[in-house]
């Protein structure tokens, strides 16, 4: 949630809302690699994760970003479709892949997830001024002495790294919304980014603690209420700008 919360808000700032679409769904053929190989899902998401950050920025800038998105997304689906073909345990693996299972998640897998969502946070707060900046002009950021692509790549890195936390718990398709919800919502609290960047982590928190306790409850999947709760935040966020 706390990684979620950081990496959201600057999704969030400087729109790319279909790149944190795409990564997470991306990381599909990473847990399908895992699962055929019985390493930590955690690790084969992140290397795919990233394997397509490195597929978007090298043919976004050569081109339109949002069309070398789509066609990473496309190319990376269609392998996890292929791994996913060779594995026995087909119907499970892909619930949970899709829509998470946060007591499916073994301890082992932890310390990678930590270590991924640590240097995600990281990342992010090393190149806060940066990123800033690029999110009102690129040329501006140029001419204040940052590296506008070089931050680009780290920005997708730390989407990937993003999703490879939060796919285990609460899935590839609903990622997304723990990423965007909470961080429309405090962009709407404080126009100061230092505010609005804890009051995204804090939302985020909340949204986590209270899917989980619903989840307890209802015993109903914890992707269920993390998604409805970011698609709330996402639209109590617009009602406040």
């Amino acid at each position: 949630a706390v990684t979620a919360g950081v990496v959201g808000w600057f999704v969030v700032l400087r729109g790319a809302s279909f790149a944190a679409h795409a990564l997470p769904l991306g990381t599909f053929p990473g847990a399908a690699a895992a699962v055929l190989l019985g390493i930590a899902p955690s690790a084969g998401i992140a290397g795919f994760g990233l394997a397509g950050v490195v597929a978007i920025w090298a043919l976004g800038r050569r081109g339109r970003p949002e069309v070398a998105t789509a066609l990473t997304l496309v190319m990376l689906l269609a392998t996890g479709a292929l791994l996913l073909s060779w594995t026995d345990r087909y119907a499970a693996q892909v619930y949970a892949l899709l829509f998470g299972q946060v007591l499916g998640v073994s301890r082992a897998a932890l310390g990678g997830m930590a270590v991924a969502g640590a240097g995600a946070v990281a990342v992010v707060l090393a190149g806060f001024r940066p990123l800033l900046l690029g999110a009102i002009g690129a040329d501006l950021a140029a001419a204040r002495g940052a590296r506008p692509a070089l931050w680009e790549f780290g920005f997708l890195a730390a989407i990937a790294l993003a999703a490879a936390v939060a796919v285990p718990v609460v899935g590839a398709l609903l990622t997304f919304a723990l990423m965007v919800g909470p961080a429309s919502c405090g962009r709407a609290v404080s126009a100061r980014p230092a505010m609005a960047l804890a009051a995204s982590v804090a939302i985020a928190l909340a949204l986590m603690a209270g899917a989980i306790a619903l989840s307890y409850v209802t015993n109903w999947p914890v992707g269920c209420f993390a998604g409805l709760g970011g698609a709330g935040c996402y639209a109590l966020g617009r009602a406040l700008l």
